[in-house]
């Protein structure tokens, strides 16, 4: 044991001698990059035309099967969905085994296996392999398509992308592309409702038999097997799939990057953040000589934590809590070169004024030797790492086919990277990050941010959520002559059950089912509120008891998490004191109201009116037709910073001749909550101890 402690004392001292004689002005000079040996793997072809890609390794008895069918990009036009719909019906049973059996099977094997629109997945134990390839095989030369499932897919596509008509992110994405490609090119089409209503049961079996099918797929089987074996067993079973018709697709070219750097805006009211994202095409192959300094330049703008656009917008001024940057490559004529992240509402305009810094920096200004130095280290790193996966090997070996890159492709590349210089990350910044034909697409709550987006003195474009030119949006309507404030609270009253009902409501009994971003469960909330601000919230969850309570008596109150009791904050105790009342607009002073004006809520006309309590204010939204409250947003400062709770308000039903919203969405920042009532109960289940 001493003789290895005389070890480490001697080998702290070598480097603390050799860390004394560097100088840190100076720019390491680079060591040999690390010599890269690949393993080949094997390799054959079946008589149908499938070429097989086999990585031997036997250090676990398992094996997956990938299948990839290299076909080129194509629009499907007026029945955009199709090839969607197509992929969740593969894999569902075969002519032969029924969706049940086939799933069954699959699960007693412990097995995987999966589908999309151009290829397939399998994996197993190796003593299941003849049999797990068999079974991928007959659902993908034998699919059981029937009319039913086509009809319940396609409904779940709907439901889908109905429920993603809000999401901002989903809606920038789409924008972003179309105007990048046009909606013509595979990679700007997008799917509406109307076009998978127009996807008719015929057209999944001709988009199959039309590109699904062997002619350009690959096979990549990697694990516990044998090369020998592997021949047979694809040559039985996957040797029976019959070529088709090769189909020669043209590819349309994608639209010309902006004349002039713009603002490309998309109005969504119901936005608490905005998605800023600048970008611009680019014609970039692996196989080019830009490649590698165009990943390092990458890197340093917006590819990790430490980056220029990261290290701005999140540290520095705090507006998001990422930022970043990314540049594709494509093997046909156009990929994209996009920078930006999700802001709040409030710094939309700050932000995009920063992003065209930091690009512009690493454009203009030398980039820093340690930054390259690090982002260098990063991807050997990663690539090193990589390197352990039997999988890696044999996608290197499938991407060097598909992207007509040379044989050491991958055996040089650590060379290349450490190779690359400052010039070279200048250089290529120059060439592909175009802010001087960017398009600046920003998706948000344009009552909140565009007349600071206008001060930036960058052109302003409008489009909708499906990238369609539109005018500048009106924020505001005119207000009916003589409504004010009060009338609007009074006519809420008068809408939810009027006066005398509501005084006479002590208590309110709610349980509702809680949906937490990312949470495997849905667990349940129990609120309980007694007049005049007595309140309590507990969540549970089957089989895991309470996960979080929070109470309030009237007086004092505290937050229990996992047993642990925490007293309220003062200001969270204030706001509870204040509260007069079940039903805050029986208690509103006129004063207090400010009716600012008619706006409109998820496609509703609404009354904004601003409620000023102690110098600090609230937004509330009533919709002017019903007279429900629809919205609330609240500005409360947490750990130094100022954020924006939204809470919306929807599907009121009667509950004892009140009318309560059984649904009701809570934004904070990024994270959504939805509470969806399943039970509500007034003037019962309720009793004094339930708050101590």
């Amino acid at each position: 044991m001493k003789s290895k402690i005389s070890i480490y004392i001697v080998l702290f001292l070598m480097s603390f001698g050799a860390n004394a004689q560097i100088d840190r002005s100076k720019q390491p000079e680079p060591g040999p990059s690390p010599k890269i040996t690949l393993e080949v793997p094997g390799e054959f072809e079946l008589k149908n035309g499938i070429k097989v890609l086999v990585v031997e390794n036997h250090k676990l008895p398992r094996v997956s099967y990938s299948l990839r069918i290299d076909n080129k990009p194509i629009t499907e036009g007026e029945k955009a969905g199709v090839s969607s719909i197509l992929a969740t019906m593969l894999g569902n049973g075969t002519t032969s085994i029924s969706k049940d059996d086939f799933n069954e099977e699959i699960d007693f094997l412990g097995a995987n296996l999966g589908f999309g629109a151009q290829g397939g997945f399998a994996s197993s134990l190796s003593k299941y392999s003849d049999r797990i390839i068999e079974l991928m095989a007959d659902a993908a030369i034998n699919p059981l398509f029937t009319k039913e499932e086509f009809e319940k897919e396609k409904e779940k596509l709907i439901e889908s992308l109905k429920s993603n008509a809000k999401s901002v992110d989903a809606v920038a994405g789409r924008v972003g592309g179309a105007l990048s490609y046009g909606i013509n090119h595979p990679r700007g089409e997008f799917t509406t409702e109307e076009t998978v209503k127009n996807v008719e049961f015929g057209d999944v079996l001709a988009f199959y038999e039309e590109y699904f099918n062997p002619n350009n797929a690959y096979i990549v089987v990697v694990g516990d097997v044998e090369i020998r074996d592997v021949k047979k067993q694809l040559k039985n079973h996957f040797g029976k799939w019959k070529k088709t018709t090769v189909i020669d697709v043209t590819l349309p070219e994608p639209r010309a990057n902006a004349q002039y750097t713009q603002i490309n805006f998309v109005d969504m009211p119901n936005a608490v953040q905005s998605n800023i994202s600048l970008t611009n095409t680019v014609d970039l192959k692996m196989k080019d000589e830009d490649y590698h300094s165009v990943l390092i330049a990458n890197k340093i703008l917006g590819g990790g934590f430490n980056s220029y656009l990261n290290m701005n917008l999140r540290e520095e001024h705090g507006y998001t809590y990422g930022a970043r940057s990314n540049v594709g490559t494509s093997r046909w004529n156009a990929s994209r070169f996009t920078a930006g992240a999700s802001v709040r509402n409030a710094v939309t305009d700050s932000a995009v004024v920063q992003t065209l810094k930091e690009i512009n920096r690493i454009k203009t200004e030398p980039v820093e030797a340690s930054a390259l130095v690090n982002a260098k280290a990063k991807y050997v790193g990663d690539f090193v790492l990589a390197l352990e996966r039997p999988q890696t090997i044999a996608n290197y070996a499938l991407n060097i086919k598909l992207n007509d890159l040379p044989d050491d492709f991958y055996t040089t590349y650590l060379e290349k990277i450490n190779a690359v210089s400052q010039e070279d990350v200048s250089r290529v910044a120059n060439k592909y990050f175009k802010t001087e034909n960017a398009r600046i697409v920003v998706v948000g709550k344009g009552s909140d941010v565009l007349e600071n987006l206008e001060k930036t003195g960058i052109p302003i474009k409008y489009f909708d959520t499906y990238a369609n030119a539109t005018d500048k949006p009106v924020f505001s309507k005119p207000l009916p002559e003589g409504l004010t404030a009060e009338t609007v609270v009074k006519n809420y009253v008068k809408a939810i059950g009027g006066e005398e009902n509501l005084r006479k409501v002590n208590s309110t009994l709610v349980n509702a089912e809680v949906t937490i971003p990312g949470a495997p469960f849905k667990p349940q909330a129990i609120i309980k509120q007694m007049s005049p601000n007595k309140f309590s919230m507990e969540l549970v969850a089957e089989g895991m008891g309470t996960l979080m309570k929070q109470n309030f008596d009237g007086e004092s109150g505290y937050m229990e998490q996992q047993g642990r009791k925490v007293p309220m904050d003062d200001a969270t105790l204030s706001s509870r004191k204040s509260t007069k009342g079940l039903f805050e607009e029986l208690f509103m002073e006129p004063t207090s109201l400010n009716l600012e004006s008619l706006t409109t809520i998820d496609g509703t006309d609404a009354y904004k009116i601003v409620v000023t309590n102690d110098d600090k204010s609230s937004i509330r939204y009533y919709d002017a037709k019903t007279g429900y409250l629809v919205r609330t947003e609240e500005t409360n400062e947490a750990q130094g910073q100022s954020v924006t709770t939204i809470t919306d308000y929807s599907n009121y039903k009667e509950v004892d001749g009140v009318m309560m919203p059984y649904t009701m969405k809570v934004t904070t920042g990024p994270q959504s909550f939805v509470f969806e009532t399943t039970d509500a109960k007034i003037n019962e289940g309720v009793t004094a101890e339930d708050f101590n």
